[in-house]
């Protein structure tokens, strides 16, 4: 009986010890690539703020994904290209705009794929009622997320002023 049992168990014990000893592969995580989406993400904010002074409406424009939104001041949220132009056209027609913005925090998803960045603007237009350059001083936030081309656009954007 024992000779009839060794072979089975010797199989047997071998078919485990085979299963066991497979190692499944395991994929290695994907690279940790938040630095750079930052520093990516710094350098399309430099380049706005340019295109801001330059007063060209097309080109602040081309900072936002096309179903981007905008979460502006007196307005309900603007959603899509022509909406957010439409509400900006008349700042890029003040010969006074001038603005700055300074992130002081920006913060990568580990996935790659979204930014956000949170700092203070500066913003000088024409007051409509004395017709005298005004300056408003707040803080915003920018939500980036990366495009199949990889390109970094703008899915949200809000900025809060600091005066009451």
């Amino acid at each position: 009986m024992l000779r009839k049992i060794s072979p089975i168990a010797s199989v047997v014990l071998f078919l485990l010890t085979l299963g066991c000893s497979t190692s499944s592969t395991v994929p290695a995580p994907p690279p940790d690539t938040r630095a750079a989406d930052v520093q990516a993400v710094k350098d399309v904010e430099a380049a706005w703020v340019k295109n801001i002074n330059a007063k060209d409406a097309d080109k602040f424009l081309s900072y936002f994904a096309e179903d981007g939104s905008a979460l502006y001041a007196g307005t309900g949220i603007l959603t899509g290209k022509a909406a957010i132009k439409a509400n900006v056209a008349p700042y890029f027609a003040d010969p006074n705009l001038a603005a700055t913005f300074q992130s002081t925090r920006m913060v990568a998803s580990k996935g790659g794929d979204m930014v956000y960045s949170q700092g203070t603007y500066i913003l000088t237009t024409t007051d409509p009622k004395t017709r005298k350059p005004v300056t408003d001083r707040g803080k915003y936030l920018t939500i980036y997320m990366k495009q199949d081309d990889g390109s970094w656009k703008v899915v949200a954007d809000t900025d809060n002023s600091d005066f009451k």
